[in-house]
């Protein structure tokens, strides 16, 4: 069921609500800093139960409140008649409790899976040549927004079709891209589906944006990526420093080699180790401290217990600051970034 669906059909009735439904409601109701708490006792697998039926309960009616609170008698709360789930609220909360990266990975696995269209679905099953052949004499908008609907690989696949001039404005287009009114991509698809002798299309729910202009890159050939990559950040430097940041990502050091690490780390500050480490998964910590001493291991570790609760941004900073060490090195010759880069799900931490 997709989102809107969901939203329309409204929250689950108490009484008919299980134990996961009601403890994911409670979560809700007592807001992301005690949730958080309540989250990190919870193992994989009870974790991944409550938070998919979090995102389910699009928002708290009062009469769910009060039945809901009646199971849970020792539990005091400040709440209105009304307070909002949902998607937003569950990451928000995953966050707090295991920072970016491992909530990124939970709600890829918990979030309602976003449905391809079906008149886009005839364009998607297309080969990128036969795509190609679609799009060739349209506008790069809509190329773009065609675009994001494919898979990395066959997308790269169809930027290499093109003319290298309508290649650049394409990658630009979809790293620009902001969520278009329905009525325009109907219009869109609707002209893209006469071509095919298709039938009438329904809204789409895909847009692009820096992420989705980094994967592709990141699945092109590295030559041709890099060049056009660099006459981007010619034509708009902040948007190519923005899609070459999602290209490597701090999670992406588990990726290089320990030669390639200890090049890093010996440009690193030691306290910004630690903090970049605070909330990095167990693989990125173990790649990064076996390649240093044992000795300077144990310190990082301590310094990581002793820094007690950290600021989101702070912890980012750090990670920036290593990820700017790495782009020296590359630019450098030092090391090399390979195809690392951009697979991992970007976030929090």
């Amino acid at each position: 069921m997709s989102r809107t669906a969901e939203a329309e059909a409204g929250p689950p009735d108490v009484a008919a609500m299980s134990k996961v439904q009601k403890l994911a409601t409670l979560l809700i109701i007592l807001g992301p800093e005690t949730a958080a708490h309540l989250l990190k006792q919870l193992d994989e697998h009870e974790l991944e139960a409550v938070t998919t039926e979090m995102a389910k309960i699009p928002f708290v009616t009062q009469e769910m409140h009060a039945a809901v609170l009646a199971e849970f008698t020792d539990v005091a709360v400040q709440a209105g008649s009304c307070i909002l789930g949902g998607l937003n609220y569950t990451k928000s909360t995953l966050e707090k409790s295991f920072g970016q990266f491992r909530a990124s990975n939970i709600i890829s696995r918990v979030a309602p899976t976003r449905t391809t269209p079906g008149a886009m679905q005839q364009i998607v099953e297309m080969d990128a040549r036969q795509i190609f052949n679609l799009l060739k004499l349209e506008q790069p908008q809509t190329i773009a927004l065609v675009a994001t609907y494919l898979s990395p690989e066959k997308s790269s696949q169809l930027m290499m079709l093109l003319r290298s001039e309508v290649r650049d404005q394409v990658i630009e287009r979809i790293a620009t891209m902001a969520p278009t009114p329905i009525e325009v991509v109907e219009r869109v698809v609707e002209m893209l589906n006469q071509k095919l002798a298709g039938r009438q299309p329904r809204a789409l729910n895909q847009t692009g944006g820096v992420k989705s202009a980094a994967e592709l890159l990141n699945s092109m050939e590295k030559e041709i990526s890099k060049a056009l990559l660099v006459g981007l950040e010619e034509r708009n430097p902040e948007l190519g420093a923005a899609i070459r940041h999602k290209m490597f990502t701090f999670e992406d050091l588990a990726h290089l080699d320990a030669g390639a690490l200890q090049k890093i780390l010996r440009e690193v500050e030691m306290r910004d180790l630690a903090m970049a480490l605070k909330t990095a998964s167990e693989k990125v910590k173990t790649a990064l401290l076996s390649c240093i001493s044992k000795r300077a291991a144990e310190t990082v570790n301590e310094e990581i217990g002793f820094m007690g609760p950290l600021r989101l941004r702070d912890i980012e900073a750090a990670q920036g600051r290593i990820i700017e060490a790495v782009r020296r090195l590359e630019a450098e010759g030092e090391v090399d970034l390979g195809g690392s880069g951009g697979s991992s799900d970007e976030v929090v931490a």
